[in-house]
């Protein structure tokens, strides 16, 4: 993507870390940005009492206080000026206290690349240019944006908080995330909180076998202008209204249906094909990629002029091997529908079953755990058992032998697995597990693994 457009108001950047702050100060002015950077806390109250701030980026621990009470500052003297933290890895309260007093993003140290560093610094310009609605006295609670998403993980916590602050805005939002992970739930949730709420919801799969019929899904036709009209047939971007069009594996759209969905945003109008009269549409467009788009449109797969529209607000879906703790929670959502489903009201996951849950890797995402629970609850009396789960090798476990599993040997090899992933990594793994760090050291002692 190329450089986003400068802001009228310059970025804030408050750390004590002089090569730090000189890092953050070049990565945002080569984006274009005007950058004023600041060591402590009082020389930021200071600045923000002086004058408007597009954005600002603050480290947790200043030498004066630290990021949250400045961020309780710009909530008083500033409510306009987007706050971002930046704080150290595990840090997780923290970054919960600050999305709570109303912080728009965090970040970990160590800082991801200047392009992750931008694309934060983007969405949070994005949302201020598009927003539909004064800014709010206070924080806004966002755990409940959508109940059919269920969420523990502090990274996708994060997510729903950007969701929150981004579906009551006119912005378009690409969610980028592997194949299974929920984009399309997430895009229904956006438009649900959105002013859009009443309007159509139309979804599109843009990796059809052949362009013209995708063509036709997004700007209708009229008789007889494609193979098989037989009469006129009104596209997404007519049919929604002022509601909201869902493009999902938007990296498979043609170049040629590119250009022409760009120019159609751009003047909030089209023809169908085949027509000569303007077709007027004022649809938001939530699209969906299973990869990063900028490579595309630097090597010419993916026109530039529609990814910076598409793209304004990017969100960036964690996988589920990476969301440990909402594995659980995720489980035993799908495990009481399916109990609705198969009528089986006592259904219940085992300990052992929910040991196993964890240390699977899931290649296919939220998408194949809601099958392989639907598959357990099917092959369950009332309780989903390991022997019940199609992953779990079949020498492992016998169904004889399932009520009496060692509940301490499946979690000993999650255990295992998540330090081994994390390269000995206590706090990783004890992130990954969703436990505490101290609860960890305590099984690594029991097992006899705490020695490296």
């Amino acid at each position: 993507m190329q450089r986003g457009t400068t802001s009228t108001a310059p970025i804030l950047v408050v750390e004590p870390d002089p090569l730090l702050r000189a890092w953050l100060t070049a990565a945002l002015g080569s984006e274009g940005h005007r950058v004023i950077a600041v060591p402590a806390r009082r020389d930021a109250e200071r600045e923000a009492a002086g004058g408007s701030f597009a954005v600002a980026l603050c480290d947790l621990a200043l030498p004066d206080g630290d990021g949250l009470q400045f961020l309780r500052f710009l909530r008083q003297q500033r409510p306009d000026t987007a706050f971002i933290l930046i704080t150290e890895f595990g840090a997780v309260a923290s970054a919960t206290e600050a999305l709570r007093l109303g912080a728009f993003d965090y970040l970990e140290k160590p800082l991801p690349s200047p392009k992750h560093l931008a694309r934060a610094v983007r969405r949070a310009l994005a949302l201020s240019a598009h927003s539909e609605e004064p800014p709010a006295a206070g924080p806004r609670a966002t755990p409940g944006l959508c109940g059919s998403m269920v969420a523990r993980d502090p990274r996708m916590l994060h997510v729903l908080n950007l969701l929150g602050k981004v579906a009551r805005t006119a912005c378009h939002v690409m969610l980028v995330g592997e194949t299974g992970v929920g984009k399309e739930v997430i895009a229904r949730c956006i438009h649900l909180h959105s002013r859009r709420a009443a309007q159509p919801f139309i979804a599109i799969r843009c990796s059809a076998a052949v362009p013209a019929a995708v063509e036709s899904e997004l700007f209708g036709h009229e008789r007889g202008a494609v193979a098989g009209a037989v009469s006129r047939k009104l596209g997404a971007l007519e049919r929604a209204q002022a509601g909201t069009v869902f493009l999902d594996a938007v990296e498979e759209l043609p170049l040629s249906i590119q250009a022409r969905l760009l120019a159609a945003l751009r003047d909030g109008r089209f023809l169908r094909s085949g027509g000569d009269q303007p077709v007027q549409t004022s649809a938001r467009i939530l699209s969906a990629s299973t990869r990063d788009l900028e490579e595309d449109a630097r090597s010419g797969r993916f026109h530039p002029d529609l990814l910076r529209l598409l793209g304004a607000f990017p969100i960036e879906i964690p996988p589920l091997r990476e969301r440990p703790a909402d594995i659980d929670a995720l489980a035993e959502q799908f495990a009481g529908a399916a109990a609705v489903k198969f009528g089986k009201p006592q259904l219940r996951l085992s300990e052992a079953a929910r040991f196993l849950l964890r240390s699977h890797p899931w290649p296919g995402n939220v998408r194949e755990l809601e099958n392989v629970i639907e598959r357990a609850a099917i092959l369950s009396d009332g309780e989903i058992l390991p022997a019940h789960l199609p992953h779990v090798p079949p020498q492992a476990v016998s169904p004889a032998g399932a009520a009496s599993l060692n509940v301490h040997e499946l979690e000993r090899k999650a255990i295992e697995e998540a330090l081994r992933r994390h390269g000995g990594n206590r706090t990783r793994a004890a992130r990954e597990l969703g436990i505490s760090l101290r609860t960890l050291q305590y099984r690594l002692k029991e097992y006899g693994l705490s020695k490296p």
